[in-house]
């Protein structure tokens, strides 16, 4: 059983700690491991599961691969992306990319939380009893009440495995009184969006029931450009697939269809509000994460990413305070957190795609000051690492090291430069930085010039195939 981890969304309803470019899956929400490396975790003790199949947008290629090495996890392949097109272009290119078209898809999403894992292997073993019988089984979470954020799904008829059903229909988010109807009917669960199946039964199901999905990821797929870490998916082939979801392009059209109750603790932290439910809480109901000191605050989610953050009677509040931002909300009215990420697109500001720290596949900078003119940045280079071969058109960059030893290139000369030593990069001159040392390098970077943006650079040369972007 091949595990696909499906690592793709903005995370947006978790501004201002998700943003698009570093979004909730990629990072450590509920334990000290980040969600895609607990989706990983919990695949432990599941019996013949193989090397993962990861796919993921083309801008988190690094922090997947980085994550992945972390837990020293080798994935069969990590598919990038150029476009999202939503989970059944995705699942499609894992089943071409599988070994074998009769090996078993255990399908995951990369932001989810399950607390029973005992429960959860149980269920993904009967799962993989009727997907090997050439069933496309979907797991039903068992409902612990009137969730109105979730789509559902109605069982039908018991089939001819334990304690699992034929899916009789999928069903939207519903409202309040109709929530209310399909838990005390039980005979709907909340649609987990994980799925078990074998490779060759989806993509016979696609080629039925959605072929020009189908044709544009065979497309895609076999005009990839491969390398040892990454398989890059064609970009035109791929932006003319059309987008669509599992449940919409085959499960709901199928009649193979099967689901698989779910009763693990499962959720999957779509809001604010979902992650104060499964955090730890004090005596008052709060969860509190980072510097953070209440008086007479009940049932609340505080979190502080650097500063002190004090609140004073609070009730049902969402506080998260981020090193350029800071949101508060009634944990009633979290899910509204969206309408303040299309407002910052609209006014072209970077909070909705970036933080201030931004991780590249070399390390990372975190923008420490910004004027009109001029730009500090604070740059730690892990060991072994090297920035690309670049130049700027529209600004100079003053390089002071604070500890390491750096390998400069600038123009034809090679400067190697150790603690309080620095450098000048006038604007037009290629250059680059290397870390050959053993110890994280960390320089401070200034930046001059009449324009500052990340846009201004022409790579030459690049470890990390960036020359094309």
């Amino acid at each position: 059983m091949i595990p696909v981890i499906l690592s793709g969304g903005s995370g947006t309803r978790l501004w201002p700690l998700s943003r698009s470019q570093y979004p909730k899956q990629f990072l450590p929400l509920v334990t000290d491991n980040t969600m895609l490396q607990e989706t990983l975790i919990r695949l432990d003790g599941l019996q013949g599961i193989a090397a993962p199949i990861v796919v993921c947008n083309e801008d988190h290629r690094f922090m997947v691969a980085e994550q992945l090495r972390e837990m020293g996890v080798t994935a069969q392949a990590i598919l990038l992306e150029p476009v999202g097109r939503n989970t059944a272009p995705a699942v499609a290119l894992a089943a071409l990319a599988a070994e074998s078209p009769d090996e078993l898809l255990l399908v995951l999403a990369a932001d989810h939380v399950i607390v029973d894992m005992p429960a959860f292997h149980a269920a993904i073993a009967r799962a993989a009893e009727a997907a090997t019988a050439d069933r496309l089984v979907t797991f039903g979470v068992v409902p612990t009440g009137p969730e109105t954020g979730y789509g559902y799904i109605r069982r039908g008829e018991a089939g001819a495995w334990d304690n699992i059903y034929t899916v009789d229909s999928f069903v939207e988010k519903p409202d309040l009184a109709t929530a209310r109807g399909y838990v005390s009917s039980s005979d709907y669960y909340w649609n987990s969006g994980m799925f078990v199946f074998k490779a060759s039964q989806y993509l016979q199901a696609l080629e039925r029931h959605h072929p020009e999905m189908l044709a544009a990821c065979k497309h895609a797929y076999a005009s990839s450009r491969r390398s040892p870490d990454f398989v890059r998916l064609d970009k035109d082939a791929f932006t003319a697939c059309p987008a669509d979801s599992i449940d919409y392009a085959v499960m709901e059209k199928t009649d193979r269809a099967v689901v698989v109750p779910l009763d693990a603790g499962w959720n999957d932290v779509g809001s604010w509000s979902a992650l104060w439910e499964v955090t730890t809480k004090d005596g008052q109901g709060n969860s509190l994460k980072g510097d953070v000191l209440s008086v007479d605050t009940h049932n609340s989610y505080i979190q502080s990413e650097n500063k002190l953050v004090a609140v004073v009677g609070l009730d049902d509040m969402v506080v998260v305070e981020t090193d350029d931002a800071v949101m508060v909300s009634p944990k009633s009215r979290v899910q509204e957190v969206k309408q303040i990420v299309d407002l910052l697109r609209v006014a072209g500001r970077s909070e909705s795609e970036l933080h201030r720290k931004v991780y590249r596949p070399w390390g990372y900078y975190d923008s420490i000051d910004l004027g009109e003119r001029h730009q500090a940045k604070r740059i730690v280079v892990n060991p072994g690492a090297k920035l690309s071969l670049q130049m700027h058109h529209h600004r100079a960059e003053h390089w002071i090291v604070v500890k390491g030893t750096a390998s400069v290139t600038r123009g034809e000369e090679v400067l190697l430069l150790t603690e309080n030593q620095s450098t000048y990069i006038p604007i037009g001159t290629t250059h680059s930085l290397e870390n050959r040392g053993v110890i994280p390098l960390e320089m401070v970077e200034v930046q001059t010039g009449s324009y500052l943006g990340e846009d201004d650079i022409v790579r030459f040369e690049d470890l990390y195939g960036r020359t094309e972007s």
